[in-house]
């Protein structure tokens, strides 16, 4: 068996993995396909504002206000999201970032997720009105859903265990007060513009 026969079968196995066929595609068929399948979560880009609350450990509940700031990067083939809650008084009192990537090789939208000294990896799967996620904590399931329609973004979070009713812990009411060119906007320039040329 000659090299080139060798090199053929590999090629010929390596194909049926998910990884090889995206390996295949060129730089900007991975980016144009990105691209689409982020394209229903284009009504989260903008800046919002409203009220939300949250069942504290203690089961205090707690009202707050929360903003959210979402935009584009790497061409649209990226969307980043900033989340600030703020009590009464205008301090922060919750902080969390997050950047969602369409992932060709598993075929799903990959969520990279900061928050509260946190960091997590989960799955956000669009829904005809917005978008849901989940995480596994133990014989619990963490939910997050959320619709955004006519510029309303509504979300809670719930804690499901078997056996018992969904316990929403969680929940904003916000509206879209408008566009941001957040976090594209001002890159470096390729030269320093600040000197004077004269």
């Amino acid at each position: 068996m000659n090299y080139t026969t060798i090199l053929s079968l590999c090629c010929a196995v390596a194909v049926t993995s998910h990884t090889a066929l995206a390996q295949q595609q060129s730089p900007e068929q991975l980016q144009s396909v990105q691209r689409e399948k982020l394209e229903p979560l284009g009504k989260m880009n903008g800046a919002w504002r409203g009220q939300a609350w949250i069942i504290l450990p203690s089961g205090e509940k707690m009202d707050f206000v929360q903003t959210e700031r979402v935009g584009p990067m790497l061409g649209g083939t990226v969307k980043v999201i900033e989340g600030r809650g703020y009590d009464k008084d205008g301090k922060v009192v919750f902080n969390a970032f997050a950047s969602l990537a369409y992932d060709a090789t598993n075929e799903s939208i990959s969520m990279q997720s900061y928050a509260q000294g946190r960091v997590g990896n989960f799955t956000l799967k669009p829904t005809e009105k917005g978008y849901s996620w989940e995480i596994s904590a133990g014989p619990a399931t963490i939910r997050y859903v959320a619709e955004i329609t006519d510029g309303k973004w509504f979300e809670y979070g719930e804690r499901i265990i078997p056996g018992r009713d969904p316990f929403r812990f969680i929940e904003m009411t916000l509206t879209r007060v408008g566009d941001t060119d957040w976090p594209a906007a001002d890159p470096v320039p390729m030269v320093d513009t600040t000197q004077d040329r004269s």
